[in-house]
């Protein structure tokens, strides 16, 4: 006999972060996903935001019916239709190379966008530092001070500097608007330079204070107008292979002696020692970093919003901050020689609260997307993986490189990826369909280093074939 299916389900709306918004109600089964656009617009009081509807996690795509199992249903259940927020800017796809600038005479090992997305640097194993003219798609200043590869750059988070580290362990700090060093060159680390990180913008408007981690296993915190070590935060015994500057004071550091270290910012106080890797951690990622990095301005929505008054822009990147970061702390993946990521609350907790396993080969790169929802992760097994950043749940392989994937760069609306690897492409992964965007050849060898700028309109990649590529819509 036909069972008589019901037409209506109670259901109840709740967001991500698992608040109700407003009480059940009787939605018909044939409910599509822009009627519920509709309903959760209304009941939050919003204009058209676009949202993700899931339901027992499985996405809403078409209607209500299809994505539940109506046999289980039960009469009397309040189904619980979870809602995420979706970006309301659409970053478009990088389609082309716009530019191939030559410039660097070794490869290029590091390139990194300003926090405005209107600026770029190279660094190179040439011991130049290069900013590049982003208009006419041409060099601009070449900076010469290291006398070795320059192995990573970093822009602090109001623009206005850049500092470099070489493989000499000496870090320099570069004016970007005219190309000159500013003040005097920082000494102090025995080995190679590993990382950089300056402080949050919503801690010190004024970008004084740089972190750097070295080789030599020790990190340091820098003053960078005195060029004097304010701190030295001793206690690895192997290569610090990462350094981070949380949002909320905390200094986090990982080292190939298999363990991350969580420092006090203010006095370089160990606060935890996070263990459960079998071998070197070689990468960190927050999930405040693209919050972080981009201060107080949001490179999308905020284009026209200048001030100049400096207590306004803390305030405003502490805002920034608080809506990324919220109730829940900051979380923190780490990624290593050991095939695993694990993922960390390390300000509370010193037992990871997930070990993510999968990949065939090591780690090399770990992001967190801007909206703070996925992970994606890199690794020598040619492939790239996503993961649910709450729970480190694993969602999907994205395979299509012939070679060790190198980096990965999210655009800022969190709809795409883009992954560099050896074998010389650059692919951009359409998230929600979790497949192949677009194939990017052009390169001539393996690419090292590749950044989305933090407004999403330009791509920049380099590697060894020494070029400087950009690519655009």
């Amino acid at each position: 006999m036909e069972i008589d299916l019901p037409s209506c389900v109670q259901a109840r709306l709740k967001s991500d972060a698992g608040e109700d918004t407003g009480s059940p109600l009787d939605l018909p089964l044939n409910i599509t996903r822009d009627q519920l656009q509709l309903i959760c617009n209304a009941l939050l009081q919003e204009e058209d935001k676009p949202f993700l509807f899931f339901v027992k996690d499985v996405e809403i795509t078409n209607t209500l019916k299809d994505a539940l199992d109506i046999t289980k249903l039960n009469a009397e259940e309040v189904v619980e239709i979870i809602y995420q927020q979706q970006a309301v800017f659409r970053v478009r796809p990088v389609t082309r190379c716009t530019s191939s600038i030559p410039g660097h005479a070794e490869a290029v090992i590091s390139a990194h966008f300003s926090p405005s997305g209107k600026q770029l640097a190279s660094g190179s194993g040439d011991t130049t530092v290069r900013f590049w003219d982003l208009h006419t798609q041409t060099p601009l200043y070449v900076c010469k001070g290291h006398s070795n590869w320059v192995l990573c750059i970093s822009w602090s988070p109001d623009g206005f500097k850049l500092a470099s580290g070489c493989k000499q362990g000496r870090i320099i700090i570069w004016d970007p608007n005219t190309g000159n060093q500013i003040g005097k060159t920082m000494i102090g680390h025995k080995q190679w330079i590993t990382a950089l990180s300056w402080e949050p913008y919503h801690k010190n408007p004024e970008c004084r204070k740089l972190a750097s981690s070295s080789k030599d296993g020790d990190v340091r915190i820098w003053d960078t107008v005195t060029g004097l070590t304010v701190l030295s935060l001793t206690g690895h015994s192997k290569a610090v292979t990462s350094v981070k500057w949380g949002g909320n004071g905390l200094i986090y550091t990982s080292s190939q002696d298999r363990t991350i270290k969580v420092w006090r910012a203010a006095d370089g106080v160990l606060c935890r020692n996070l263990e459960g890797h079998a071998h070197w951690v070689n990468t960190l990622a927050l999930s405040t970093d693209y919050v972080l990095r981009t201060g107080p301005f949001h490179p999308v929505t905020d284009q026209q919003a200048y001030d100049s008054d400096k207590n306004i822009l803390q305030q405003r990147a502490l805002e920034r901050y608080e809506s990324v970061c919220g109730k829940c702390e900051e979380r923190l993946v780490s990624g290593s020689d050991d095939f695993t990521l694990f993922l960390w609350l390390p300000e509370k907790e010193k037992r990871p609260l997930a070990r993510m396993t999968g990949h065939q080969q090591l780690i090399n790169d770990v992001k967190f997307s801007p909206d703070t929802r996925l992970i994606a992760s890199a690794s020598f097994d040619k492939s790239v993986r996503l993961w649910e950043a709450a729970t480190g749940k694993f969602i999907t392989t994205l395979r299509g490189h012939v070679q060790a994937v190198y980096m990965v760069a999210w655009s800022a609306d969190s709809r795409l990826l883009l992954s560099s690897s050896a074998d010389s492409t650059l692919k951009v992964w359409n998230i929600k369909t979790k497949k192949l965007e677009l194939d990017l050849p052009g390169h001539a060898d393996e690419v090292y280093a590749v950044d989305w700028s933090p407004d999403g309109a330009c791509v920049a990649s380099g590697g060894k074939d020494k070029v400087l590529k950009l690519w655009q819509h």
